[in-house]
């Protein structure tokens, strides 16, 4: 199976590159992993909600770009349908049996994601209601990867 990750924003923080490489390892066994790293664009404070929107397009047009037109796109957007490790694990499993060997994760920018991008996703998930910076949202994507890998091949993993 191939797992390409679309990012949008760069990762400065040297722990959270640290995270990204173990959990890029970890996978190595299980899936070919892609995780590609968009520029984002700069927001000025008090942006108004029209340019606000136009950045979220800037960035949803290098998204769409990035994205193959034969991979399953699942965006991570607070409004997506929330699953537990057990059911995302269930959910990869049954798009690999179905034939789709191609998956795309699409986490945004700080603005969240265009219009354009929502309405390519194949499938909208929410790890939570909450707000959580999208460098750190990598990290917690790639783990739950590696959990759905070590659920569907019957491996443990901690709870």
């Amino acid at each position: 199976m191939k797992i390409s990750i679309i990012c949008v924003g760069k990762l400065k923080e040297k722990y959270l590159k640290m995270a990204i490489e173990e959990y890029v390892k970890r996978l190595g066994r299980y899936c070919s992993l892609d995780i590609i790293q968009l520029p984002d664009e700069k927001t000025p404070d008090n942006a108004s909600e029209a340019m606000e929107k136009a950045i979220k397009k800037k960035e949803g047009e290098r998204i769409l770009k990035s994205l193959k037109e034969d991979s399953y796109c699942i965006v991570l957007a607070i409004e997506g349908k929330m699953l537990s490790s057990e059911q995302l694990a269930d959910h990869m499993e049954k798009l690999c049996v179905s034939g789709r060997s191609h998956i795309t994760f699409v986490i945004g920018g700080s603005l969240g994601l265009s219009d354009e991008i929502l309405k390519r996703a194949d499938y909208q998930l929410s790890f939570s209601k909450m707000t959580f910076p999208h460098q750190l949202m990598r990290v917690i994507l790639l783990e739950q990867i590696y959990r759905s890998f070590r659920i569907i091949n019957n491996e443990p993993y901690h709870k």
